[in-house]
């Protein structure tokens, strides 16, 4: 909306959606008396309009405001070990610790499970909002979570979540600077150990990659997907230094996999950077641990953590609605890259 733009209020979504004022209150605070169908048309007027209450906040206040609602749909053991979650989610208790909030956290098998439980959620007044993570590509949880009215904000590139205001980072552009710092070094055989397929970081992941490595000229390029555990990155890393042409250099999804990365190739007589260097990405405290130390893309999990939760607050006050970028991962280069032994197409 321009500066001189007239402000749009309730009355104007109230007049656009043939409904009485008092029908888009109803609608917004998910109370009885109006159909499924007159929400969702409210709603799709409100968001053409680009209108949100400005008392969102207090609207809330038969709800349990001071509780934020996060369903990740991974293995308990694996999110126990996994270092991004867990910084993430400190981020976040950061932020909700400032404004005496809670984080109500559960775990669920499916999307289905997940988009159930946040409905229940919602329509039981236990949350006043949501983080939605691990988005897809045409992610499914969209059309019903966006009919509901649930206040969110996504963690994803804004092509993948289907206009809730988002927190995201430059995938491609990390993917790239790692392929094109590997290259540099001299390496033309590089491989890449990735998330599961579906997920829509993954797949920008994996088209930077191969995008990169054509536009540098390098045709020694594979990638394989995991579910982001450390015995799938060994099984993958395995597969890819059996290879009658394995890689020289290799680029894991998280550290988990890097790390059990560096161990199969310990366990295979191969020396680090010597004979194959490895790259992780977010750069957690198990990077500093392994011998040599672990070269990653750099990623400020707590941050991110924190400005996912004020986004969130941002939205239920009603004082945003567009995406936010934060920093690109950046290299940080430490003992496990390096030149390969022998300059390849020396």
């Amino acid at each position: 909306m321009s500066a001189g733009a007239p402000r749009v209020t309730i009355n104007d979504v109230a007049a656009r959606a043939g409904v009485s004022k008092g029908a888009v209150s109803m609608a917004f605070n998910d109370r009885p008396g109006v159909s499924r169908a007159t929400r969702e048309r409210i709603f799709e007027v409100a968001r053409e309009l680009g209108w949100a209450p400005h008392q969102t906040a207090r609207s809330l206040s038969g709800r349990r405001a001071g509780i934020v609602g996060l369903a990740v749909c991974r293995p308990a053991r694996l999110l126990g070990l996994e270092p991004f979650y867990m910084e993430f989610i400190s981020g976040i208790e950061s932020v909700l610790t400032e404004r005496s909030c809670s984080l109500l956290l559960r775990l669920v098998r499916d999307l289905d499970e997940e988009v159930a439980l946040y409905e229940e959620w919602w329509r039981s007044k236990t949350i006043g909002g949501a983080i939605l993570v691990d988005f897809h590509r045409e992610d499914p949880r969209i059309p019903p979570l966006r009919a509901l009215g649930l206040p969110a904000v996504a963690v994803g590139h804004p092509s993948l979540t289907g206009g809730f205001p988002s927190v995201w980072t430059d995938d491609a552009t990390a993917t790239a600077d790692a392929v094109r710092y590997l290259a540099a070094l001299g390496h033309r055989r590089i491989a890449r150990v990735g998330g599961p397929a579906g997920l829509g970081h993954s797949a920008i992941r994996a088209r930077a990659f191969e995008a990169t490595m054509a536009e540098l000229g390098l045709d020694g390029r594979r990638q394989m997907s995991t579910g982001f555990a450390g015995e799938e990155g060994a099984r993958a890393t395995r597969g890819l230094l059996l290879a009658r042409d394995r890689p020289t250099a290799i680029v894991y999804d998280n550290d988990i996999m890097a790390v059990a990365g560096a161990a199969v190739a310990a366990e295979m007589g191969l020396v680090v950077p010597d004979d194959v260097s490895l790259l992780a990405w977010d750069d957690s405290q198990l990077c500093r641990l392994t011998h040599p130390p672990l070269s990653a893309m750099s990623h400020d999990v707590h941050r991110f953590g924190e400005e996912v939760a004020r986004a969130l607050f941002e939205v239920i006050e009603g004082t945003r609605s567009e995406s936010l970028q934060v920093p690109t991962p950046s290299l940080t280069p430490r003992g496990s890259t390096g030149p390969p032994r022998t300059r390849e197409g020396a």
